[in-house]
């Protein structure tokens, strides 16, 4: 099984709708465990409510590109609406962090608010992380066409 760390966050209704995520996520994964949740201001646009994030330790039968899809169906069903203001309010946000120890997203290095719970979740459970995926790795493959 492949072991994943997602960062999750909310700014609508987000104490609902982290437990709908939670919840959802249980029945369709293997459920392992959850961070404490942290109240954080919005990075980027200003005018919206504080985000409530946390991260999810997930197992999963799925390959890394299949699992990122179901994530995104999920957010769907909880009606998250993706608008031309990138960093503005969301019903929730489920990214992978940690695929199988590797760290798979730059916004583990650049935001307390994913790092803090990520490694909440790392120390409890003994995950020794490796600093980048490979670049055969769907992600670091996926990272390096658009930086190109």
């Amino acid at each position: 099984m492949n072991e994943a760390i997602l960062s999750v966050g909310s700014n609508i209704n987000p104490v609902e709708n982290l437990r709908r995520a939670a919840a959802i996520l249980a029945e369709e994964q293997t459920w392992m465990d959850s961070s404490k949740i942290i109240i954080t201001k919005p990075v980027g646009y200003q005018y919206q409510p504080d985000f409530h994030n946390a991260a999810f330790y997930l197992k999963t039968r799925q390959d890394y590109l299949s699992f990122n899809e179901s994530l995104k169906r999920v957010e769907i069903r909880l009606g998250r609406v993706k608008t031309v203001i990138k960093s503005g309010p969301r019903t929730i946000d489920l990214d992978i962090i940690i695929w199988n120890g590797y760290i798979v997203r730059d916004e583990f290095y650049y935001h307390d608010y994913v790092s803090g719970p990520t490694y909440e979740l790392v120390h409890k459970h003994g995950i020794t992380l490796q600093c980048a995926a490979p670049t055969d790795h769907p992600a670091r493959t996926k990272q390096l066409q658009l930086e190109n």
